[in-house]
This record gives C-alpha cells, sequence and structure tokens, in this order.
C-alpha cells in the first residue's frame, strides 16, 4: 500500500482528554504523521507542557481548555480552535473517567457523572464537531474511544459498561447518517493498557495474574499498539471504513467463557 495513504499533512486534528494517557499518546501519533494537533483537557498546564515538547520537536500545535461535561466549554474550544486552524479534519473523542463501584453501592451521583462524561461527551464533542464539518462540506474522521467493555461487562463497571455501549451505538448510529456528508464514523475498543488510571493495579501479582488469565496474549498493550488502528481510521487509508469498532485487546474479548 501506499505510505502516502497515512499521510496526515495539511490536516488539523482535535483530541480531547490529551492531558496524559492514550489521549497525550493519540496526539503524538497524529502529529508526527503530519497533522496539526488541538489538544484539549481540564488540566491545562499539562496541555501546555505537551504542546512544548510537540513544538521543540517541530510540531504545530495548540492547547486548548474544554471539559466536556459542558456545552458551552465544548463550544469554546472548537471556537477557538476553529479561529487558529479553521475546521477540524479528524476528531479523537477520547476524554472519559473510570469510577469503579458495586452495583449495589453505586448512587445516582455515580452513575450520572459516568454518562454525563463518558457519553454525553462523546455526544456534546461529536455533535459539534459534525455540524462544522457539514456545513464546511469538507468531510472528516471522528474516532471515539470506547472500550471493550462496551461489548462485554465487568464486575463493579455497569455503568461505565453502558456508557461505552452507548458509544458503540452511537458511532454506527452517526456514521449511517452522516455517510451522505463524507464524514466517518469509527471507534477504537480498547483492551487493558497501562496508564496512570491503572498503573498501581497492574503492578500488583493480583493486577498480573488478572491479565494472565483473561487476556489470551497474557499481557497488557503497549500504547503504541493503539497507532495503527488510530492511524488507519484518520488517514485515507481507512477512507471506506465507517460504522466499525476496532477492538484492540490481545484477544481478551475472545476468551474462553
Amino acid at each position: 500500500m501506499n505510505q502516502q495513504r497515512f499521510d496526515l499533512t495539511g490536516k488539523t486534528a482535535l483530541i480531547t482528554g490529551a492531558s496524559s494517557g492514550l489521549g497525550a499518546h493519540f496526539a503524538w501519533v497524529l502529529a508526527e504523521a503530519g497533522a496539526r494537533v488541538v489538544v484539549t483537557a481540564r488540566r491545562v498546564e499539562r496541555l501546555e507542557a505537551l504542546v512544548a515538547a510537540l513544538q521543540a520537536q517541530g510540531h504545530e500545535a495548540l492547547a486548548v481548555p474544554m471539559d466536556v461535561t459542558d456545552a458551552d466549554s465544548v463550544d469554546r474550544g472548537f471556537d477557538q480552535a476553529e479561529q487558529h486552524w479553521q475546521v477540524m479534519d479528524i476528531v479523537v473523542n477520547n476524554a472519559g473517567i473510570a469510577d469503579p463501584v458495586m452495583f449495589l453501592n453505586m448512587t445516582e451521583g455515580n452513575w450520572r457523572s459516568m454518562m454525563d462524561t463518558n457519553l454525553d461527551g462523546v455526544w456534546r464533542v461529536a455533535h459539534r464537531a459534525s455540524l462544522a464539518m457539514a456545513k464546511a462540506q469538507r468531510g472528516g474522521s471522528l474516532i471515539n474511544i470506547a472500550s471493550i467493555l462496551g461489548l462485554r461487562v465487568g464486575t463493579a463497571l455497569s455503568h461505565y459498561a453502558v456508557a461505552k455501549a452507548g458509544v458503540v451505538q452511537l458511532t454506527k448510529a452517526m456514521a449511517l447518517e452522516l455517510a451522505r456528508n463524507n464524514i466517518r464514523v469509527n471507534a477504537i475498543a480498547p483492551g487493558y493498557f497501562r496508564t496512570d488510571m491503572n498503573g498501581d493495579y497492574f503492578a500488583t501479582e493480583q493486577g498480573r495474574e488478572y491479565i494472565r488469565s483473561k487476556v489470551p496474549m497474557r499481557r497488557l498493550g503497549q500504547l503504541e499498539e493503539l497507532s495503527g488502528p488510530l492511524l488507519l481510521l484518520a488517514s485515507e487509508a481507512g477512507s471506506f471504513i465507517t460504522g466499525t469498532t476496532i477492538n484492540v485487546d490481545g484477544g481478551h474479548l475472545s476468551n474462553s467463557l
């Protein structure tokens, strides 16, 4: 395949939840493929550090504060990004939270907070982005970060699983309607990757044994193993892919019952 199909030179990408973890990694991947990157999150100081690091390597980057639970914040963030680089070509809907709690101990506050960030937040960002893309009549790519827990379930994560299942279905529904606008909508469903949120647990023997027993490849994923799927969905290499969820999980979803 012509490697130029993966080239993002001249494209602008916005990544939510980019202050750390997967979001920061996605920003580097897209920048190294040639895209201008707009990194958004609530922790502005971390965004500014990321932008400084990207710029030090010769990449174009902009930090924009954005809280995906606040519609006005989402609008302001997109307005700022568009004033700087016009309409976004690629949006990675990555912002999310994890809040393990057993179902019988769950409060309405736990439930609403999860939905507001992990499902409603994805809708807010995707809706604002797709309106601008459709108006500009230049198409685009929306990539929603789901989870294998949107396809299976796990203990103490009923609210998280429901929110991520909603992301999977929203991805399909958006893809169906937005194809006529040349806007592709896909999702990536990661399995277990070491991040700031889970690093301590997976450093324990209990965490290591969980991975050995549940993941056929018997290891955590490496962030670099998400780079290929991301670039495929963001670039012209994936120009006929829409409504798809790519599982990146070491075979976890296929494990024996």
